[in-house]
């Protein structure tokens, strides 16, 4: 008869553990989870990244509903414990659900600690903890703008980086003079400041706050030295406590958290814990990585299997916000028996630091390049000795001083690969053997490491070499993203032979492995639907980006570029008093001439979008999406005494019959009136450039930060022909260029002789044409979407209150 096991807590370490446990011995326990949330088990280190709108809750779940059911496991969500009886072996819930077991684990995490002030209570003061907290941040920055967070540390950098996101201002206070003190030394603590304030991100240092101020809202916070700041929103991030108040009243032995031997035992029997909740040794650990190593050592405890126990843990610690790559593990710290290899290039953004103890390594520091990391790591756990070698650990010597495979084979099985969800060498090693896996996609699959912020490939890449050898890793074929192995053309055939018109179906049809999709397949199938079906598929907003959602550029301060349509960087004074009116309005702090010939409005608050657009009643210029951005033109032969041909008009034609067009990534072109290329056509996406008695037309330019010169397409005689050979050209793109793919990079991949074949009948042309004429009929300007949208909203936020029954 199987035994019944009870988990208290469906967060990460403790499902952990119950995974662990089912690999080892799957049939042993009858398992029930009982967890406060409404959600099944999800990855809190990735809550920023859902903040910050890189992923939502769905991208962020370990354990589906469906994975509990598959293992037959009784989930309880929504239901706190708030009783154990350890002499009758019975938990009970504040819902009235009573459950009994023999063996129990409490993983109850931790609290976020809230300071203890004056107004802490008031509506708008939260902590940054759960994904109820990023839907009340999420929530108050569609009606407010101004938010201070308490805390200078990684979690208070996190919730600041993704605020800004949401557009609302944002100051950090921290009561230390450094950014990450616990983490960072001093030198890359003033890096990351440098860079979050470019960012747009205000600091208050050395500040202690007093007392919350307003009355049922926070309006600001007040400083122990009198000074205030103003706040709509104030998010604490101060730090965390064990939660243990259920276990302390159950007869559990708690110092600051419930206190556990090696073996993860409390001091009552058959009762365990492990995670943020358990004190280990005197230490309450709040990173993943030692949760799951203590998971691990429990798993074998309770599958009856031989352990050495859990003896602590060397953490370390990486930061993502914004480009911002950041390091640190061990002890980082100068001190009067160490010493230390620094590389430091301000230039560059780049800082690194190795401190050494007794010849061996034992802390590291990374910024902006944080490639070392696994690799320093892995020689702070390992003990190596590096005497005579201090150097080459950082700056290296023709190679580093431990290969992949040397680092690998010196782990032991226990060790913690992925940090994100706890998959360990032997994990790893397991899957290559057992299950035949041998890429890092097949273990991905099987193990989910490398699942979440990907910084752990290279490491299992090296798992791989060393079992299988460089010979034995099987390349796998890249999809166009990590839910599908089909590329860009199986996906269009299978929409198009399947006659697919949602997101949904493709992936349920053609089998995604993620069956939500996204951030990555989610807008470029909803491009390729619209490019196949333009009057059958409904646009996806949600899948679009939120400059294309907000029809303006978001800028780092957190407000907005409007960008409004000015054909050929031709206008009329209408038009520019127009502008003008709309930039006194709304206090435009900024109004700039652009690179295409536009007039640029920044600085633009994101509620006040629809109203100004409505205002200046102008197409907009699509400064923001996937699709024609400008015609660039010169004055040519209107004006100029070398021009040969009447570029303006040329360019403003273009760009009237082909705004509003989506395409994979970004459009420009441009027109010149004569071979001295003013308007920089041979750096476009596509080109046209006037000589006596017709045109040259060119292809696959770019300007960008990777120059590329285009190629000549052909040569045409006449106004018709260049329109015709412009929107054969744009056509094709679209139709068989890959989402996001510039013109530049799709010419290099189709290959010019290819494209030239395509659209060198003129039957085949005008097909083209024709497609893409049909395409533009079906659109309208989005500025009016905006417009018609937020007249909706207000519509129904206006309706009468029903008087209640």
């Amino acid at each position: 008869m199987k035994k019944k096991l009870v988990l208290i807590g469906n967060g990460m370490a403790g499902v952990n553990c119950i995974e662990q446990i089912l690999k080892l011995d799957p049939n042993r326990y009858d398992i029930t989870i009982f967890g406060s949330e409404p959600h099944p088990n999800y990855n809190r280190i990735l809550l920023s990244s859902v903040l910050a709108g890189d992923a939502d809750m769905n991208d962020i779940v370990i354990n589906s509903w469906d994975w509990y059911r598959e293992n037959n496991i009784v989930l309880h969500t929504g239901h706190t414990v708030n009783a154990i009886d350890t002499v009758r072996k019975v938990v009970s819930t504040d819902s009235g659900i009573h459950a009994s077991y023999d063996e129990l684990i409490v993983a109850t995490g931790s609290l976020p600690f809230m300071l203890p002030l004056p107004g802490a209570n008031k509506k708008g003061v939260i902590a940054f903890r759960d994904i109820k907290d990023c839907e009340t941040m999420m929530e108050t920055a569609k009606k407010y703008k101004k938010a201070v967070v308490i805390g200078g540390g990684l979690l208070g950098l996190e919730a600041a980086r993704g605020l800004l996101n949401l557009n609302m201002e944002v100051s950090v206070v921290h009561n230390h003079k450094i950014l990450m003190n616990r983490q960072l030394d001093e030198t890359a603590g003033i890096m990351l400041q440098k860079e979050l304030q470019q960012q747009g991100m205000k600091f208050l240092f050395g500040k202690n706050t007093e007392k919350i101020l307003g009355k049922d809202r926070v309006t600001g916070v007040r400083f122990t030295d009198g000074s205030e700041e103003s706040a709509d929103l104030v998010v604490m991030a101060v730090g965390i406590k064990p939660n243990v108040a259920m276990a302390k009243k159950s007869g559990i032995e708690i110092n600051r958290g419930i206190m556990i031997n090696d073996f993860m035992e409390t001091n009552i029997p058959g009762v365990y814990s492990v995670g943020e909740c358990a004190e280990h040794r005197g230490i309450a650990y709040g990173l993943v990585a030692p949760l799951y190593e203590q998971g691990a050592v429990l798993a074998k405890r309770l599958a009856g299997l031989e352990t050495d126990g859990y003896h602590g843990s060397i953490v370390s610690t990486k930061l993502k916000v914004s480009g911002v790559d950041v390091f640190s593990a061990g002890e980082f710290w100068d001190a009067h028996d160490t010493r230390a290899v620094r590389v430091q290039d301000e230039f560059g953004g780049v800082y690194k630091k190795v401190v050494i103890r007794e010849g061996k390594v034992i802390g590291a520091v990374l910024f902006g390049d944080i490639s070392d990391g696994s690799r320093l790591f892995a020689m702070i756990r390992s003990g190596e000795d590096v005497t005579g070698k201090e150097k080459e650990v950082l700056l290296g010597s023709g190679g580093p001083v431990t290969s992949g495979a040397d680092m690998i084979a010196a782990m032991s099985d226990d060790e913690i690969i992925c940090g994100c969800n706890g998959v360990s060498k032997g994990t790893i090693v397991g899957a290559i053997n057992e299950k035949g896996c041998a890429s890092v996609n097949d273990i991905k699959a099987c193990t989910k490491a490398s699942a979440s912020c990907g910084g752990c490939k290279p490491l299992v890449a090296d798992v791989l070499t060393y079992v299988l050898g460089a010979d034995g890793v099987k390349t796998v074929k890249e999809g166009i993203c990590g839910c599908t192995a089909l590329s860009r053309d199986e996906v269009v055939e299978g929409i198009r032979e399947m006659k697919l018109t949602t997101s949904k179906e493709v992936m349920h049809v053609l089998e995604w492995n993620n069956p939500e999709g996204c951030s990555k397949c989610r807008p470029a199938l909803n491009y390729y639907l619209g490019m196949v079906w333009p009057e059958d598929h409904e646009d996806e907003r949600e899948s679009r980006f939120v400059n294309e959602r907000n029809h303006a550029n978001i800028q780092k301060d957190g407000t907005y570029s409007v960008v409004p349509r000015i054909y050929g960087g031709v206008t009329t004074p209408q038009d520019l008093k127009k502008i003008a009116e709309v930039a006194v309005k709304y206090e435009v702090p900024l109004v700039k001439i652009t690179g295409g010939q536009r007039i640029d409005l920044l600085g633009v608050k994101k509620e006040d979008l629809p109203s100004m657009w409505s205002d200046l009643d102008m197409p907009s210029g699509y400064a923001y999406g996937k699709t024609l951005r400008t015609v660039k033109t010169c004055v040519g032969s209107t004006f100029c005494r070398f021009g040969t041909q009447d570029s303006i008009s040329m360019g403003i034609e273009m760009e009237k019959r082909f705004e509003r067009l989506s395409t994979p990534a970004k459009v420009k072109m441009a027109v010149s009136g004569c071979p001295r290329n003013c308007a920089e056509a041979t750096i476009k996406d596509f080109g046209v450039v006037a000589i006596d008695g017709g045109w040259e037309l060119y292809a696959g330019g770019n300007g960008g930060t990777k120059v590329r010169a285009c190629d000549l397409l052909g040569k045409v005689k006449t106004e018709e022909e260049v329109l015709e050979w412009t929107g054969a050209y744009l056509q094709y793109y679209r139709e068989t260029g890959k989402y996001n793919e510039r013109t530049a990079e799709w010419l290099e991949r189709v290959g010019l002789d290819n494209i030239k074949a395509a659209l060198a009948k003129k039957e085949d042309r005008l097909a083209l044409v024709q497609r893409i004429e049909h395409a533009l009929s079906l659109t309208q300007d989005p500025w009016k979407e905006i417009v018609e949208t937020d007249k909706l909203r207000t519509t129904f936020e206006n309706l009468p209150v029903p008087a209640a029954n």
